[in-house]
Protein backbone atom coordinates (compact mmCIF):
# COMPACT_ATOMS: atom_id res chain seq x y z
CA UNK A 1 0.00 0.00 0.00
CA UNK A 2 1.52 3.31 -0.76
CA UNK A 3 0.68 7.05 -1.49
CA UNK A 4 1.94 9.80 -4.32
CA UNK A 5 -0.18 12.54 -3.96
CA UNK A 6 -2.83 12.04 -1.18
CA UNK A 7 -3.76 15.52 -1.29
CA UNK A 8 -7.49 14.41 -0.63
CA UNK A 9 -6.47 12.05 2.31
CA UNK A 10 -8.26 12.80 5.40
CA UNK A 11 -5.87 12.79 8.63
CA UNK A 12 -7.68 12.02 11.79
CA UNK A 13 -4.79 11.26 13.94
CA UNK A 14 -2.93 14.59 13.40
CA UNK A 15 -4.40 18.48 13.56
CA UNK A 16 -3.20 21.50 11.25
CA UNK A 17 -2.48 24.80 12.80
CA UNK A 18 -3.79 28.13 11.90
CA UNK A 19 -0.32 29.07 11.02
CA UNK A 20 0.44 25.51 8.74
CA UNK A 21 2.51 23.40 11.52
CA UNK A 22 0.98 19.86 12.52
CA UNK A 23 1.09 17.51 15.26
CA UNK A 24 -0.53 14.20 16.42
CA UNK A 25 -4.33 14.87 17.56
CA UNK A 26 -4.58 15.55 21.32
CA UNK A 27 -5.38 12.20 23.16
CA UNK A 28 -4.11 10.17 20.26
CA UNK A 29 -1.48 7.91 21.49
CA UNK A 30 1.93 8.61 19.62
CA UNK A 31 2.90 5.96 17.12
CA UNK A 32 4.89 2.87 18.50
CA UNK A 33 6.72 0.03 17.54
CA UNK A 34 9.75 -1.17 15.27
CA UNK A 35 9.85 2.13 13.72
CA UNK A 36 9.77 4.64 16.55
CA UNK A 37 11.03 5.84 19.40
CA UNK A 38 11.30 8.98 21.77
CA UNK A 39 14.04 10.46 19.54
CA UNK A 40 12.35 10.18 16.18
CA UNK A 41 8.80 11.16 17.10
CA UNK A 42 7.40 14.51 16.02
CA UNK A 43 8.63 17.43 18.39
CA UNK A 44 5.30 18.72 19.49
CA UNK A 45 4.39 21.97 18.80
CA UNK A 46 4.82 23.57 22.40
CA UNK A 47 8.15 22.47 22.00
CA UNK A 48 9.04 24.38 18.67
CA UNK A 49 10.56 27.23 20.13
CA UNK A 50 13.64 27.92 17.84
CA UNK A 51 13.31 31.28 16.31
CA UNK A 52 14.84 33.31 13.95
CA UNK A 53 17.88 34.17 16.05
CA UNK A 54 18.56 30.69 17.08
CA UNK A 55 18.62 29.62 13.21
CA UNK A 56 21.16 32.39 12.54
CA UNK A 57 23.44 31.67 15.33
CA UNK A 58 23.14 27.79 14.20
CA UNK A 59 24.47 29.09 10.60
CA UNK A 60 26.80 31.49 11.88
CA UNK A 61 28.47 28.57 14.52
CA UNK A 62 28.50 26.45 11.91
CA UNK A 63 29.77 28.81 8.80
CA UNK A 64 32.66 29.89 10.79
CA UNK A 65 34.58 27.04 11.20
CA UNK A 66 38.27 25.90 10.07
CA UNK A 67 37.17 23.65 7.52
CA UNK A 68 35.19 26.27 5.84
CA UNK A 69 38.20 28.22 6.75
CA UNK A 70 40.34 26.05 4.52
CA UNK A 71 37.46 25.88 2.17
CA UNK A 72 37.61 29.13 1.11
CA UNK A 73 41.82 29.45 1.38
CA UNK A 74 42.03 26.22 -0.77
CA UNK A 75 40.53 27.84 -3.63
CA UNK A 76 44.01 30.62 -3.09
CA UNK A 77 46.21 27.34 -2.66
CA UNK A 78 44.98 26.07 -6.33
CA UNK A 79 45.44 29.82 -7.88
CA UNK A 80 42.98 31.86 -7.82
CA UNK A 81 42.98 35.70 -6.12
CA UNK A 82 40.27 36.54 -3.65
CA UNK A 83 37.90 38.01 -5.67
CA UNK A 84 37.75 34.82 -7.45
CA UNK A 85 37.45 32.93 -4.18
CA UNK A 86 34.72 35.09 -2.98
CA UNK A 87 32.54 35.21 -5.98
CA UNK A 88 32.69 31.10 -5.87
CA UNK A 89 31.64 30.84 -2.72
CA UNK A 90 29.09 33.24 -2.77
CA UNK A 91 26.92 31.93 -5.81
CA UNK A 92 28.14 28.42 -4.38
CA UNK A 93 26.11 29.02 -1.23
CA UNK A 94 23.07 31.26 -3.21
CA UNK A 95 22.40 28.37 -4.92
CA UNK A 96 22.45 25.28 -1.47
CA UNK A 97 20.22 27.35 0.05
CA UNK A 98 17.29 27.02 -2.00
CA UNK A 99 16.97 22.76 -1.51
CA UNK A 100 17.54 23.62 2.34
CA UNK A 101 15.10 25.60 2.52
CA UNK A 102 12.72 23.63 1.01
CA UNK A 103 13.39 20.66 2.58
CA UNK A 104 14.06 22.66 5.93
CA UNK A 105 10.25 23.28 5.46
CA UNK A 106 8.72 19.87 6.92
CA UNK A 107 10.72 20.73 9.71
CA UNK A 108 8.72 23.10 11.81
CA UNK A 109 5.31 22.27 9.68
CA UNK A 110 5.55 18.15 10.82
CA UNK A 111 8.23 18.10 13.78
CA UNK A 112 10.12 15.45 12.33
CA UNK A 113 13.77 14.63 11.65
CA UNK A 114 15.29 13.70 8.06
CA UNK A 115 15.45 10.05 8.31
CA UNK A 116 11.79 10.22 9.16
CA UNK A 117 10.90 12.90 6.37
CA UNK A 118 12.69 10.64 4.18
CA UNK A 119 10.22 7.69 4.56
CA UNK A 120 7.90 9.67 2.63
CA UNK A 121 9.94 9.42 -0.73
CA UNK A 122 11.90 6.10 -0.04
CA UNK A 123 9.62 3.66 2.16
CA UNK A 124 9.35 3.16 5.67
CA UNK A 125 12.63 0.64 5.31
CA UNK A 126 13.91 2.21 2.32
CA UNK A 127 14.81 5.32 3.96
CA UNK A 128 17.64 4.16 6.05
CA UNK A 129 19.79 4.20 2.65
CA UNK A 130 19.87 8.00 2.08
CA UNK A 131 20.34 7.82 6.19
CA UNK A 132 22.87 5.54 6.02
CA UNK A 133 24.49 7.09 3.34
CA UNK A 134 23.95 11.01 5.23
CA UNK A 135 25.26 9.41 7.98
CA UNK A 136 28.38 7.94 6.91
CA UNK A 137 29.33 11.00 5.02
CA UNK A 138 28.66 13.19 8.85
CA UNK A 139 31.26 10.56 9.87
CA UNK A 140 34.15 11.40 7.41
CA UNK A 141 33.26 15.44 8.26
CA UNK A 142 33.37 14.64 12.07
CA UNK A 143 36.64 12.77 11.82
CA UNK A 144 37.72 15.79 9.78
CA UNK A 145 37.02 18.57 12.02
CA UNK A 146 37.88 16.13 15.31
CA UNK A 147 41.37 16.06 13.33
CA UNK A 148 41.82 20.00 13.08
CA UNK A 149 40.55 20.45 16.34
CA UNK A 150 43.37 17.90 17.76
CA UNK A 151 45.24 20.46 15.84
CA UNK A 152 44.76 23.08 17.72
CA UNK A 153 45.39 21.46 21.30
CA UNK A 154 48.54 20.01 20.19
CA UNK A 155 49.90 23.55 19.13
CA UNK A 156 48.28 24.95 22.39
CA UNK A 157 49.96 22.45 24.24
CA UNK A 158 53.15 22.73 22.33
CA UNK A 159 53.20 26.27 23.37
CA UNK A 160 52.82 25.99 26.86
CA UNK A 161 55.19 22.93 27.15
CA UNK A 162 57.79 23.40 24.47
CA UNK A 163 59.55 21.03 22.25
CA UNK A 164 59.18 17.86 23.50
CA UNK A 165 55.76 18.22 23.04
CA UNK A 166 55.87 18.90 19.74
CA UNK A 167 58.95 17.10 18.78
CA UNK A 168 57.84 13.82 20.68
CA UNK A 169 58.06 9.85 19.19
CA UNK A 170 56.10 9.57 16.05
CA UNK A 171 53.43 7.02 15.34
CA UNK A 172 52.33 6.73 11.47
CA UNK A 173 54.11 9.93 10.91
CA UNK A 174 52.67 12.36 13.68
CA UNK A 175 54.09 12.63 16.96
CA UNK A 176 52.37 10.33 19.52
CA UNK A 177 51.31 13.64 21.57
CA UNK A 178 49.23 14.72 18.49
CA UNK A 179 46.93 11.83 18.08
CA UNK A 180 46.67 11.84 21.75
CA UNK A 181 45.38 15.52 21.23
CA UNK A 182 43.01 13.99 18.90
CA UNK A 183 42.08 11.80 21.35
CA UNK A 184 41.06 14.65 23.46
CA UNK A 185 39.10 17.03 21.56
CA UNK A 186 37.04 13.64 20.66
CA UNK A 187 36.37 12.72 24.15
CA UNK A 188 35.16 16.79 24.32
CA UNK A 189 32.54 16.43 21.43
CA UNK A 190 31.17 12.91 22.90
CA UNK A 191 30.88 14.92 26.62
CA UNK A 192 28.83 17.69 24.79
CA UNK A 193 26.54 15.41 22.90
CA UNK A 194 25.44 13.45 25.52
CA UNK A 195 23.71 16.37 27.08
CA UNK A 196 21.28 16.62 24.38
CA UNK A 197 19.82 19.16 21.84
CA UNK A 198 18.81 22.18 24.31
CA UNK A 199 22.72 22.18 24.97
CA UNK A 200 23.64 22.37 21.42
CA UNK A 201 20.99 25.22 20.79
CA UNK A 202 22.97 27.07 24.07
CA UNK A 203 26.33 26.40 22.90
CA UNK A 204 25.45 27.69 19.42
CA UNK A 205 24.47 31.00 20.28
CA UNK A 206 27.53 32.11 22.32
CA UNK A 207 30.08 30.56 20.39
CA UNK A 208 28.65 32.13 17.02
CA UNK A 209 29.83 36.12 18.34
CA UNK A 210 33.27 34.44 19.84
CA UNK A 211 34.41 32.81 16.72
CA UNK A 212 33.46 35.93 14.42
CA UNK A 213 35.70 38.31 16.55
CA UNK A 214 38.27 35.51 16.26
CA UNK A 215 38.81 35.70 12.79
CA UNK A 216 38.67 39.83 12.73
CA UNK A 217 41.76 39.37 15.38
CA UNK A 218 43.61 37.51 13.00
CA UNK A 219 43.18 39.81 9.78
CA UNK A 220 44.23 42.83 11.65
CA UNK A 221 47.22 40.53 12.79
CA UNK A 222 47.49 39.56 9.21
CA UNK A 223 47.63 42.86 7.87
CA UNK A 224 50.28 44.26 10.35
CA UNK A 225 52.54 41.53 9.41
CA UNK A 226 51.49 42.60 5.36
CA UNK A 227 52.10 46.24 6.52
CA UNK A 228 48.85 46.93 5.64
CA UNK A 229 45.90 45.65 3.92
CA UNK A 230 47.30 46.29 0.24
CA UNK A 231 49.47 43.70 -0.12
CA UNK A 232 45.95 40.92 1.00
CA UNK A 233 44.05 42.54 -1.72
CA UNK A 234 47.26 42.94 -4.50
CA UNK A 235 48.27 38.63 -4.46
CA UNK A 236 47.09 38.37 -8.69
CA UNK A 237 45.28 35.50 -9.80
CA UNK A 238 47.37 32.77 -11.16
CA UNK A 239 44.53 31.99 -13.56
CA UNK A 240 43.36 35.61 -14.66
CA UNK A 241 39.52 35.37 -15.87
CA UNK A 242 40.06 33.21 -19.12
CA UNK A 243 39.87 29.36 -19.73
CA UNK A 244 42.21 28.44 -17.34
CA UNK A 245 39.83 29.78 -14.44
CA UNK A 246 36.45 28.72 -15.83
CA UNK A 247 37.89 25.10 -16.11
CA UNK A 248 38.53 25.29 -12.23
CA UNK A 249 35.76 27.02 -11.57
CA UNK A 250 32.66 24.51 -11.95
CA UNK A 251 34.41 21.78 -10.50
CA UNK A 252 35.37 24.62 -7.21
CA UNK A 253 31.85 25.23 -7.53
CA UNK A 254 30.58 21.96 -7.27
CA UNK A 255 32.77 21.53 -3.81
CA UNK A 256 31.64 24.53 -2.41
CA UNK A 257 27.96 23.33 -2.85
CA UNK A 258 28.87 19.78 -1.83
CA UNK A 259 30.40 21.53 1.31
CA UNK A 260 26.84 22.13 2.72
CA UNK A 261 24.57 19.73 1.02
CA UNK A 262 24.86 17.45 3.24
CA UNK A 263 22.37 19.45 5.50
CA UNK A 264 20.52 20.06 2.73
CA UNK A 265 19.37 16.99 3.28
CA UNK A 266 19.38 16.97 7.29
CA UNK A 267 18.26 20.37 7.92
CA UNK A 268 15.07 18.90 9.62
CA UNK A 269 16.59 17.29 12.66
CA UNK A 270 17.08 21.30 13.67
CA UNK A 271 14.07 23.06 12.03
CA UNK A 272 11.72 20.58 13.16
CA UNK A 273 12.08 22.62 16.33
CA UNK A 274 10.88 25.64 14.85
CA UNK A 275 8.53 27.86 16.11
CA UNK A 276 7.23 29.18 12.65
CA UNK A 277 8.07 28.32 9.14
CA UNK A 278 9.26 32.12 8.81
CA UNK A 279 11.64 31.69 11.78
CA UNK A 280 13.53 28.76 9.84
CA UNK A 281 13.23 30.76 6.58
CA UNK A 282 14.50 33.98 7.62
CA UNK A 283 16.75 32.42 10.11
CA UNK A 284 18.82 30.46 7.13
CA UNK A 285 18.76 33.28 4.54
CA UNK A 286 20.29 35.74 6.86
CA UNK A 287 22.62 33.49 8.65
CA UNK A 288 23.99 30.95 5.51
CA UNK A 289 24.80 32.90 2.48
CA UNK A 290 25.68 35.96 4.17
CA UNK A 291 27.77 34.35 7.02
CA UNK A 292 30.05 32.01 4.48
CA UNK A 293 30.54 34.35 2.22
CA UNK A 294 31.80 36.79 5.08
CA UNK A 295 34.17 34.25 6.67
CA UNK A 296 34.85 33.16 2.98
CA UNK A 297 36.27 36.80 2.41
CA UNK A 298 37.87 37.31 6.10
CA UNK A 299 40.00 34.01 5.39
CA UNK A 300 40.94 34.75 1.67
CA UNK A 301 42.65 37.99 2.71
CA UNK A 302 44.47 35.82 5.30
CA UNK A 303 45.80 33.74 2.99
CA UNK A 304 46.78 36.15 0.73
CA UNK A 305 48.54 38.00 3.43
CA UNK A 306 50.56 34.61 4.11
CA UNK A 307 51.45 34.88 0.91
CA UNK A 308 52.70 37.87 0.95
CA UNK A 309 54.63 37.45 3.85
CA UNK A 310 56.04 34.29 3.96
CA UNK A 311 56.15 33.60 0.34
CA UNK A 312 53.32 30.69 -0.31
CA UNK A 313 50.01 30.68 0.72
CA UNK A 314 49.48 28.78 3.81
CA UNK A 315 45.68 27.65 3.61
CA UNK A 316 45.55 25.81 7.31
CA UNK A 317 44.60 28.57 10.14
CA UNK A 318 46.13 26.65 13.01
CA UNK A 319 49.44 26.07 11.18
CA UNK A 320 49.54 29.42 10.34
CA UNK A 321 48.58 31.16 13.94
CA UNK A 322 51.54 28.57 14.74
CA UNK A 323 53.20 31.13 13.18
CA UNK A 324 52.78 34.27 15.85
CA UNK A 325 55.11 35.18 18.26
CA UNK A 326 52.91 36.02 20.85
CA UNK A 327 52.05 33.76 23.37
CA UNK A 328 48.65 35.18 24.23
CA UNK A 329 48.02 35.87 19.81
CA UNK A 330 48.64 32.05 19.84
CA UNK A 331 46.63 31.17 22.57
CA UNK A 332 43.96 33.34 21.64
CA UNK A 333 43.66 31.91 17.84
CA UNK A 334 43.89 28.43 19.15
CA UNK A 335 41.22 28.34 21.44
CA UNK A 336 38.58 30.22 18.59
CA UNK A 337 39.74 27.25 16.51
CA UNK A 338 38.50 24.91 19.27
CA UNK A 339 35.22 26.74 19.47
CA UNK A 340 34.70 27.13 15.81
CA UNK A 341 35.41 23.24 15.09
CA UNK A 342 33.29 22.00 18.23
CA UNK A 343 30.72 24.43 17.01
CA UNK A 344 30.19 23.10 13.71
CA UNK A 345 31.34 19.17 14.72
CA UNK A 346 28.29 18.79 17.11
CA UNK A 347 25.63 20.61 15.11
CA UNK A 348 26.61 19.79 11.53
CA UNK A 349 28.37 16.05 12.16
CA UNK A 350 27.06 14.14 15.04
CA UNK A 351 23.00 15.39 15.33
CA UNK A 352 22.16 14.19 11.76
CA UNK A 353 24.03 10.81 12.14
CA UNK A 354 23.01 10.14 15.10
CA UNK A 355 19.27 10.63 14.48
CA UNK A 356 20.28 8.28 11.10
CA UNK A 357 22.12 5.84 12.78
CA UNK A 358 18.34 5.33 15.12
CA UNK A 359 16.37 5.35 12.32
CA UNK A 360 17.83 1.20 11.36
CA UNK A 361 17.33 0.09 14.52
CA UNK A 362 14.93 2.42 16.87
CA UNK A 363 14.41 -0.04 19.34
CA UNK A 364 18.01 -0.70 19.72
CA UNK A 365 19.84 2.62 18.79
CA UNK A 366 19.10 5.72 20.78
CA UNK A 367 20.10 9.45 19.93
CA UNK A 368 23.00 9.20 22.01
CA UNK A 369 24.12 5.52 20.99
CA UNK A 370 24.09 7.10 17.16
CA UNK A 371 26.15 9.92 18.34
CA UNK A 372 28.69 7.35 19.88
CA UNK A 373 29.10 5.02 16.61
CA UNK A 374 29.26 7.98 14.53
CA UNK A 375 32.62 9.05 17.11
CA UNK A 376 34.20 5.67 16.12
CA UNK A 377 33.61 5.73 12.51
CA UNK A 378 34.59 9.37 12.20
CA UNK A 379 38.28 7.87 13.66
CA UNK A 380 38.18 4.69 10.87
CA UNK A 381 37.83 6.48 8.23
CA UNK A 382 41.66 8.33 8.57
CA UNK A 383 40.42 11.64 8.27
CA UNK A 384 44.32 12.78 8.53
CA UNK A 385 44.59 11.54 4.87
CA UNK A 386 41.33 12.92 3.49
CA UNK A 387 42.62 16.94 5.03
CA UNK A 388 46.32 16.45 4.17
CA UNK A 389 45.73 18.25 0.89
CA UNK A 390 43.43 21.01 -0.71
CA UNK A 391 42.93 19.23 -3.65
CA UNK A 392 41.88 15.80 -2.84
CA UNK A 393 39.79 17.96 0.38
CA UNK A 394 38.00 20.45 -2.52
CA UNK A 395 37.64 18.27 -5.56
CA UNK A 396 37.30 14.23 -4.69
CA UNK A 397 35.98 14.58 -1.09
CA UNK A 398 33.38 17.33 -1.53
CA UNK A 399 32.88 16.45 -5.08
CA UNK A 400 31.74 12.87 -4.33
CA UNK A 401 29.73 13.91 -1.38
CA UNK A 402 27.68 17.35 -3.17
CA UNK A 403 27.40 14.54 -5.97
CA UNK A 404 26.06 11.53 -4.43
CA UNK A 405 23.67 13.85 -1.56
CA UNK A 406 22.58 16.26 -4.52
CA UNK A 407 20.48 12.92 -5.38
CA UNK A 408 19.16 12.25 -2.69
CA UNK A 409 17.99 16.43 -2.11
CA UNK A 410 16.50 16.20 -6.17
CA UNK A 411 14.14 12.33 -4.81
CA UNK A 412 13.27 14.17 -1.39
CA UNK A 413 12.02 18.05 -2.98
CA UNK A 414 10.51 16.00 -6.05
CA UNK A 415 8.11 13.99 -3.70
CA UNK A 416 7.43 16.31 -0.60
CA UNK A 417 6.50 19.57 -3.05
CA UNK A 418 5.52 18.32 -6.67
CA UNK A 419 3.87 15.20 -5.90
CA UNK A 420 2.64 15.43 -2.22
CA UNK A 421 2.20 19.43 -2.22
CA UNK A 422 3.79 19.17 1.08
CA UNK A 423 0.99 17.25 2.74
CA UNK A 424 1.99 13.86 4.64
CA UNK A 425 0.44 11.34 7.12
CA UNK A 426 2.50 11.88 10.97
CA UNK A 427 1.42 8.40 11.99
CA UNK A 428 1.77 6.77 9.17
CA UNK A 429 5.64 7.32 8.40
CA UNK A 430 6.09 5.43 11.73
CA UNK A 431 3.39 2.48 10.83
CA UNK A 432 4.44 -1.04 8.96
CA UNK A 433 2.00 -1.68 5.75
CA UNK A 434 0.58 1.67 5.83
CA UNK A 435 0.87 4.33 3.11
CA UNK A 436 4.37 4.93 3.16
CA UNK A 437 5.37 1.14 3.07
CA UNK A 438 5.30 0.71 -0.26
CA UNK A 439 6.68 -2.59 -1.77
CA UNK A 440 8.10 -4.28 1.59
CA UNK A 441 9.06 -0.99 3.82
CA UNK A 442 11.00 -0.01 -0.01
CA UNK A 443 10.09 2.52 -2.78
CA UNK A 444 12.14 0.85 -5.28
CA UNK A 445 11.55 3.84 -7.58
CA UNK A 446 13.54 6.40 -5.35
CA UNK A 447 16.50 3.94 -4.98
CA UNK A 448 16.97 3.97 -8.86
CA UNK A 449 16.53 7.40 -9.03
CA UNK A 450 19.37 7.36 -6.59
CA UNK A 451 21.59 4.87 -7.96
CA UNK A 452 21.10 6.52 -11.67
CA UNK A 453 21.66 10.00 -10.65
CA UNK A 454 24.32 8.92 -8.30
CA UNK A 455 26.38 6.77 -11.06
CA UNK A 456 25.83 9.86 -13.46
CA UNK A 457 26.93 11.75 -10.68
CA UNK A 458 30.29 10.43 -9.47
CA UNK A 459 30.63 7.95 -12.06
CA UNK A 460 33.55 9.82 -14.30
CA UNK A 461 35.07 11.48 -11.25
CA UNK A 462 38.77 11.29 -10.19
CA UNK A 463 39.39 9.54 -7.01
CA UNK A 464 42.82 10.96 -6.78
CA UNK A 465 44.91 11.65 -4.17
CA UNK A 466 42.79 8.88 -2.88
CA UNK A 467 43.01 5.67 -5.66
CA UNK A 468 44.08 6.48 -8.96
CA UNK A 469 41.77 7.04 -11.97
CA UNK A 470 38.07 7.52 -12.66
CA UNK A 471 35.20 4.28 -11.91
CA UNK A 472 33.50 5.23 -15.46
CA UNK A 473 35.78 7.37 -18.12
CA UNK A 474 33.18 7.89 -20.42
CA UNK A 475 30.99 9.79 -17.73
CA UNK A 476 34.24 12.53 -16.95
CA UNK A 477 32.74 15.34 -18.94
CA UNK A 478 29.72 15.06 -15.95
CA UNK A 479 32.12 15.43 -12.98
CA UNK A 480 32.68 18.65 -13.03
CA UNK A 481 28.94 19.24 -12.25
CA UNK A 482 28.12 16.37 -10.04
CA UNK A 483 25.66 17.72 -7.57
CA UNK A 484 23.98 19.69 -10.41
CA UNK A 485 23.66 16.10 -12.27
CA UNK A 486 22.58 13.88 -9.37
CA UNK A 487 19.83 16.79 -8.28
CA UNK A 488 18.66 17.70 -12.06
CA UNK A 489 18.72 13.56 -12.79
CA UNK A 490 16.89 12.52 -9.38
CA UNK A 491 13.88 14.40 -9.89
CA UNK A 492 13.24 14.12 -13.70
CA UNK A 493 14.01 10.12 -13.26
CA UNK A 494 11.89 9.79 -9.74
CA UNK A 495 8.98 11.88 -11.20
CA UNK A 496 8.80 9.71 -14.05
CA UNK A 497 8.93 6.55 -12.22
CA UNK A 498 6.40 7.40 -9.89
CA UNK A 499 3.89 8.83 -12.57
CA UNK A 500 4.05 6.11 -15.01
CA UNK A 501 3.39 3.58 -12.28
CA UNK A 502 0.78 5.31 -10.28
CA UNK A 503 -2.84 3.26 -10.62
CA UNK A 504 -6.08 3.97 -9.30
CA UNK A 505 -6.83 3.64 -5.33
CA UNK A 506 -8.08 0.08 -4.47
CA UNK A 507 -11.52 -0.15 -3.48
CA UNK A 508 -12.20 0.54 0.10
CA UNK A 509 -8.75 2.06 0.57
CA UNK A 510 -7.71 5.87 1.38
CA UNK A 511 -4.42 4.93 -0.52
CA UNK A 512 -3.40 4.84 -4.45
CA UNK A 513 -1.79 1.82 -5.54
CA UNK A 514 1.62 1.64 -7.03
Amino acid sequence: MTDTAPTDIPMTSQVTLPDGRVEIAPGTPPPSGPYANEDLLPVPIAKRTWTTYNFCALWVGMAHNTASWTLASGLIAVGMDWKQAVFTIALANLIVLVPMLLTGHAGPKYGIPFPVFARASFGVRGANLPAVVRALVACGWFGIQTWIGGEAIFFLAGKLIGGSWEHAAKIGGYPWTMWLSFAIFWVIQVAIIYRGMETIRRFENWAAPFVIVGAIVMLVWMSNKAGGFGPLFDQPSKLGWDGDFWKLFWPSLMGMIGFWSTLSLNIPDFTRYGKSQRAQTWGQALGLPTTMTLFAFLSVLVTSGSQAVYGAPIWDPVQLAAKTDSVVGLLYALVTVLVATLSVNIAANLVSPSFDFSNIAPRRISFRTGALVTCVLGVLIFPWKLYSDPRGYIFTWLGLVGGLLGTVAGILIADYWILRRTRLDLTELYTRGGRYWYDAGWNWRAVVAFVVGGVLAVGGASFKPLVDGRPIPALAPLADYGWAVGLGTSITLYLALMLLTNRKPVAGSSAPQL
